[in-house]
């Protein structure tokens, strides 16, 4: 039964998929995918989801069909990697991003494409006008996200982060991270 509502979710964003690879050659497929995710973020439900997951199935480096992407998630870069039953909570935005399998995103979590997206060296130039040091960031697998948290560094695998913390530094495997600026609060490991 999932396959058959993800063939047809894929059918039904199909207009968006062509539209989509229209804006890209005009323009960029990032700012196309951006576009799109905006639409999509709208729909409501596991409707809205399936409809979410056709469309990046198509346009992402990599989204697994197992993917949950909910109301109001935003993704801006088409260089994304979603893996198996990775859940992204509503209202979360992500910029250049690999979630490995069964990672989980709380509400809210923001995670930009690293730490240092804006230049900010010059004082006679504009922040905007700066060119920044754009990275992917990696959340491991079977790592747990909080609500709020804001991730700009690598979180090693089976390691939750609590909510509302600020990752500055990559977090190893396996530990329980909180605060802002995040740190280890205790290992997951007895």
């Amino acid at each position: 039964m999932q396959s058959i509502a993800r063939t047809v979710a894929v059918l039904l964003v199909s207009p968006l998929l062509l539209t989509h690879a229209i804006l890209s050659r005009l323009g960029s497929s990032d700012q196309s995918l951006e576009t799109h995710s905006q639409i999509l973020s709208m729909l409501p439900g596991t409707l809205g989801s399936y409809l979410r997951v056709g469309f990046y199935r198509h346009t992402l480096d990599h989204c697994h069909p197992t993917a949950t992407i909910s109301f109001g998630a935003l993704l801006s870069k088409t260089n994304t990697r979603l893996g198996q039953h990775v859940y992204v909570g509503p209202r979360c935005m992500l910029g250049c991003v690999t979630l490995e399998d069964d990672v989980l995103l709380g509400p809210a979590v923001q995670i930009p494409s690293g730490p240092h997206m804006h230049g900010t060296s010059r004082l006679d130039v504009p922040i905007r006008k700066q060119p920044g040091i754009p990275r992917r960031v990696t959340v491991g697998r079977d790592s747990w996200i909080g609500a709020s948290a804001i991730i700009m560094n690598n979180v090693g695998e089976q390691t939750i982060v609590g909510a509302g913390a600020v990752v500055t530094k990559p977090l190893p495997p396996r530990v329980v991270a909180a605060g802002s600026p995040a740190k280890q609060i205790r290992s997951r490991v007895e």
